[in-house]
């Protein structure tokens, strides 16, 4: 499987992009692409893990190029009328949408605002507060890598481990498992992993003061939230703390949906009627959340997998393409179309259809198929 990604990444891809190819293969009705921010300037990498999700301003602006130059880039107010069956879309219309609001977003205006883009940009009820603060898994793992002391993840149900590689699990798992408690529980928590791993209260302050750090890791405030406002673009509702949904209560469940959408009307007097759902993937989504999000009056919700045209859709689980940071152009512009999408259930198909030869043939005509 790696060579052949590989060999779509470096060959394929770029071949179908030349030629024009994969544009053949869109579907019907619009697709969604979303962003978690761009990496700053001066910022170094410290983790695929922390990292993955933020695209250079140099791949930004490329994409944002491609797009206006083959696609019909629509507002978000433009996307609701469609679901809503008010307005027919242009064929290879294509919305903008950007998670988490991280400080960095504010550095995408000038590109969204050169090129006449509006983006939906969903954001916690962080960027309600002037108090500055992080997302909260995020923070976790950074005094995982800041402590050279071990955790004692037994307190958490988890076996302890001693090698620094086998953090990134760990932290996995303790996100899982810190989705459970309510906000204030959990930061009550992470305040105890703190202290078992050594690190002082200001041990924060670190990443503040340095410009590129601030902008990666701390979240909009209220002031830069009515930025993006003033900037013409749309908030939607990112839950009031960003955890594991299906992990939580019922009751925990419903707060963080409906009084996200509560707090961001408030605040900035805007009518919040889009909601993405935390890490956004089917394992972190049950239909119990898609019923709590209709039932606290939003018009519809994002998830952040299997997008692109042609994409199963659903008024409140609507597919999204997820852009990566190590996504090429060409790359890019297969998974908008749909072109990734198919060659991944061609492929399995014919996985299915040789594994069922090979359950039927004799020990002497079986061949090895990938898993």
């Amino acid at each position: 499987m790696r060579i052949a990604s590989a060999l779509l990444k470096r060959v394929v891809y770029p071949c179908i992009t030349r030629t024009g190819l994969s544009r053949r293969f869109i579907g019907d009705g619009p697709a969604v692409i979303t962003y978690h921010g761009i990496v700053p300037n001066n910022y170094q990498r410290r983790d695929p893990a922390l990292d993955g999700a933020l695209v250079h301003q140099d791949s930004l602006r490329a994409q944002l190029r491609l797009l206006k130059s083959h696609y019909q880039l629509i507002s978000p107010e433009e996307f609701l009328s469609w679901r809503e069956g008010k307005i027919e879309l242009p064929r290879r219309s294509v919305l903008l949408t950007c998670d988490d609001g991280l400080r960095n977003v504010t550095e995408m205006l000038p590109w969204l605002e050169s090129s006449g883009t509006r983006c939906l940009f969903f954001v916690t009820g962080a960027s309600t507060s002037e108090k500055p603060s992080m997302l909260w898994y995020e923070e976790l793992y950074l005094m995982m890598l800041d402590s050279s002391k071990s955790l004692n993840v037994r307190n958490f149900g988890l076996e302890p481990v001693e090698n620094h590689d086998q953090k990134r699990g760990i932290w996995v798992q303790l996100l899982t498992h810190l989705s459970r408690y309510d906000c204030e529980s959990r930061i009550t928590l992470l305040d105890t992993i703190r202290e078992q791993l050594g690190l002082e209260k200001s041990w924060k302050e670190r990443y503040w003061d340095d410009a590129a750090c601030r902008e990666r890791f701390f979240v909009l405030d209220r002031e830069g939230t009515q930025r993006l406002i003033s900037a013409g673009m749309t908030i939607g509702a990112h839950t009031l703390s960003h955890p594991v949904l299906c992990e939580q209560t019922l009751l925990s469940a419903n707060n963080e949906i409906a009084l996200s959408k509560t707090m961001l009307s408030a605040t900035f007097g805007r009518n919040v009627w889009a909601f993405a759902y935390p890490f956004g993937d089917p394992g972190s989504v049950s239909e119990r959340e898609l019923t709590i999000v209709q039932k606290a009056g939003y018009r519809c919700a994002f998830m952040n997998t299997a997008g692109g045209f042609g994409a199963q859709m659903q008024s409140f689980a609507f597919p999204r393409m997820h852009v990566t940071s190590d996504m090429t152009l060409a790359e890019f512009e297969a998974h908008l179309t749909g072109f990734y999408r198919l060659l991944r259930e061609r492929f399995r198909r014919e996985v299915t259809a040789l594994r069922a030869d090979n359950a039927h043939a004799g020990p002497d005509r079986r061949v090895a198929c990938a898993s």
